[in-house]
């Protein structure tokens, strides 16, 4: 018979038999056995890489339906409200580009179009004088086109309530047909670009004869006084 060595981690020691207990249920207790618990003498599962080991487990197997349930939806609000925030950004930055696009527009053409006013002046001075006749008839009346197709609004007519805001007054005087500042000429019509004024209309302006000063009012009393 030979002779087994006292080999610690054989399954013989010091000549007597070494038992491994592998049952799931506690003896003693009666309770299961958690599987981290490592079988007495035997490899310990759990651990990657060794033998029996078991792979992680997931932490959502630990908590119920209604609790995994609870997660998904707050974890889909959360995405939810970070689209629309998102969203109303990239709506913010279009509605700000397009803004600042038209207004970049509006400035170029205005310019242009400031450039073409004294053109315009030229051709309805023109106009008034009878002297618009053959090709150069055909060329103003083009220019014009343009100039009204690029939003070119032409103002100032005799009669206009006078606006300091979009009047330029070169003369004034009072008169007893006119119950308010009044434009009575217009030198020089006014031009806009939708709510820009390029050029103010240049007209004289008549007030009513009551708003005189009443010095002026008095002088013109004693004038009409005949000497004696």
């Amino acid at each position: 018979m030979t002779d087994r060595p006292n080999d610690p981690g054989s399954e013989f020691g010091d000549g007597e038999p070494v038992v491994r207990d592998k049952r799931r249920i506690d003896p003693e207790t009666g309770n299961l056995r958690e599987p981290s618990q490592a079988p007495a003498g035997g490899v310990q599962p759990g651990k990657p890489g060794t033998p029996g080991a078991q792979p992680p487990r997931d932490p959502s197997d630990l908590i119920g339906p209604s609790a995994q349930e609870a997660l998904l939806t707050e974890a889909l609000a959360e995405r939810t409200a970070d689209l629309q925030r998102l969203q109303a950004e990239y709506v913010n930055y279009k509605r700000r580009v397009d803004r600042d696009r038209e207004a970049n527009r509006e400035v170029v053409i205005g310019s242009v179009l400031t450039e073409l006013l004294q053109t315009l002046d030229d051709i309805g001075r023109a106009r008034e004088a009878g002297e618009l006749e053959g090709a150069f008839k055909a060329v103003a009346e083009s220019v014009e086109r343009v100039t009204e197709k690029l939003g070119l609004v032409k103002y100032g007519e005799v009669g206009d309530h006078f606006d300091p805001r979009i009047h330029e007054a070169l003369l004034h005087n009072y008169s007893d047909e006119v119950d308010g500042p009044t434009a009575t000429l217009v030198m020089q019509p006014g031009y806009r670009l939708g709510e820009r004024i390029l050029r103010a209309a240049r007209v004289a302006v008549s007030e009513p004869t009551e708003q005189l000063p009443a010095e002026t009012t008095g002088e013109a009393d004693q004038a009409d006084k005949p000497t004696e």
